[in-house]
């Protein structure tokens, strides 16, 4: 049965506009994203059918092109579009997190934080360049690694904090394996900026590590 057959209340998108989005299931949701299935099987089945194959909805994201398109009712096209969903929805994290004052919005900045790092392949070295009232100016990823190391180096740290005449930083990088616990690297590397970026009357407020869906904040830690 074709989805314009079911009853109004049960067709996800009628559910979307009555309820919201936080209502619907992850098939729902994934339904209105392909918008068709195919021949005798609805969008939802089609949604319920590639979840099950690819294990979930965030490994289906996570797809690279190549896997992603072999999934049933997939192509170039619907990659092309989920990767701008993809890019709109980081995109819009990072501008309320400018809009937003600062530090006094510490769980948008981990929602942004987790959508940069969490997924990537190799480890990233991001910094969060805040004014004197630590309200973000912008964020930059200024170092990318192997799957287990990035080389972080603190002159360029620095360069790039008195490029954007920041008062303050918020460092974070990722560790590919999932894992958010800090090495005894990170604590050393940690320690240099924080001395390097001082002798620019720069604080580090804090650095984060990223792991799989975990932050571990070096303030929190007593390490900073």
């Amino acid at each position: 049965m074709a989805i314009t057959d079911w009853p109004e209340a049960e067709r996800p998108r009628e559910k979307l506009l009555r309820h919201g989005a936080a209502n619907l299931s992850d098939a729902e949701l994934l339904a209105i994203f392909l918008r068709t299935g195919t021949r005798g099987v609805s969008a939802v089945d089609l949604a319920r059918q590639l979840l099950n194959k690819f294990g979930g909805l965030r490994s289906l994201l996570n797809a690279d092109r190549k896997q992603f398109c072999q999934g049933l009712g997939l192509g170039d096209a619907k990659y092309c579009q989920l990767q701008a969903v993809l890019e709109m929805g980081r995109r819009h994290l990072q501008e309320s997190l400018q809009r937003s004052e600062g530090l006094t919005s510490p769980q948008l900045t981990r929602q942004y934080l987790l959508a940069q790092l969490r997924d990537q392949p190799q480890e990233q070295f991001l910094c969060l360049f805040l004014d004197s009232q630590h309200r973000v100016i912008c964020t930059e990823t200024l170092f990318s690694g192997t799957i287990d190391a990035a080389s972080i180096y603190p002159r360029e740290v620095v360069k790039r904090c008195l490029a954007h005449n920041c008062a303050a930083v918020i460092l974070a990088h990722n560790h590919p394996s999932g894992i958010a616990e800090p090495s005894q690297a990170d604590e050393r590397i940690t320690s240099r900026l924080v001395s390097a970026l001082g002798l620019v009357d720069i604080r580090v407020l804090d650095h984060f590590v990223v792991g799989d869906g975990v932050l571990v904040s070096f303030a929190e830690r007593g390490l900073i």
